[in-house]
């Protein structure tokens, strides 16, 4: 349905809550082969034995097929695969500078930039599960005054409850032919587990991958990491980690939550993953501001859901803002 005009101001919090992150800590086109064969391993032996487990890359495609839409003038918003924990949203209007708002049944809400001038397709994820999702794209009018373009409200039960974290989102964004994707096969080879995935991942990326401070500190409202870029010029800051972690970890079929927050009053980011046998082990790979961290996985296959979250903080504090 479409709504009458309504004006008002996008909190500020909530619009650059993802640019405060990245200054307190882009998927581009590059064969796989080409790309691999430019990055200098300094984690992975090529002699590696084979594992017992598959590496085979499973990359989960988003489709915009078009049997649940919802629309007007400058919005259209597909629906039809929302069971599959995600829905495709274009901006087809005139404005040059549009946002879109995701509220689930959590009642969190997630603001996104949309892409404009070219009416581009864009994946974004249902986070909360199953549930009611209040869907609103707002136009700017001035500053950071917008206009209530489009809104509408969808009932969404989740075929199955790890899709939103196996699909590529406009955060996460990765396909089969991914340099991430095809990096990720690599590192896997030799696990027998998906915890030695983890650990692969994680101990090649802090090995390779250098903080990029004057990206941090000239970074735009409205980031989106690039997990090719990043893994072709081994730099990047907080969200590019991250990304980069969730997308190589997704891609080898292990549910991934790239996940930000606060312990107290200091930001924290932090990657959760399913672990078969295990489950949800929350916070296995941390960032506390200045470094990342990895959990133990031997404490982590061994030690309830509650004593892993104290683990990772004591704080009661500990909260959980966004999950892409």
């Amino acid at each position: 349905m479409k709504t009458s005009k309504k004006l008002f101001s996008i909190s500020c919090t909530a619009l650059t809550f993802v640019l405060i992150s990245c200054i307190l800590c882009s998927c581009s086109s590059v064969s796989s082969s080409n790309a691999v064969s430019r990055i200098s391993d300094t984690a992975v032996p090529s002699s590696a034995a084979h594992g017992t487990r598959d590496n085979t890359p499973v990359c989960l495609t988003p489709t915009a097929p078009g049997s649940v839409v919802y629309q007007n003038e400058v919005t259209v918003i597909d629906a039809s695969n929302a069971s599959d924990g995600y829905i495709v949203v274009r901006y087809t209007g005139p404005n040059a500078k549009v946002k879109l708002q995701i509220t689930g049944s959590d009642q969190v809400t997630y603001t996104y930039d949309l892409k404009t001038g070219g009416g581009t397709d864009e994946v974004f994820p249902l986070s909360a599960g199953d549930g009611q999702y209040l869907i609103n794209v707002y136009e700017n009018i001035s500053s950071n005054q917008y206009s209530t373009a489009f809104s509408q409200a969808i009932d969404v039960t989740l075929s199955n409850q790890f899709l939103p974290f196996l699909y590529p989102n406009q955060y996460v964004s990765f396909s089969s032919s991914s340099a991430a994707v095809a990096k990720a096969s690599e590192l896997a080879a030799s696990a027998e587990t998906d915890l030695d995935v983890v650990t692969a991942v994680y101990d090649y990326i802090i090995s390779n991958i250098t903080y990029d401070y004057h990206e941090a500190d000239t970074v735009q409202s409205g980031y989106i990491p690039n997990v090719d870029e990043v893994l072709s010029t081994k730099t990047g800051i907080c969200l590019d980690y991250a990304s980069l972690m969730t997308a190589m970890l997704r891609s080898q079929q292990i549910p991934t939550r790239m996940e930000v927050g606060y312990a107290g009053t200091a930001y924290h980011a932090w990657i959760s993953t399913y672990i078969k046998d295990i489950g949800w082990v929350n916070g296995i790979i941390k960032f506390d501001g200045k470094n990342w961290s990895l959990m133990d996985p031997t404490f982590a296959s061994t030690t309830s859901e509650k004593e892993l979250k104290s683990f990772i903080s004591d704080s009661s504090n500990y909260r959980l803002k966004y999950i892409y």
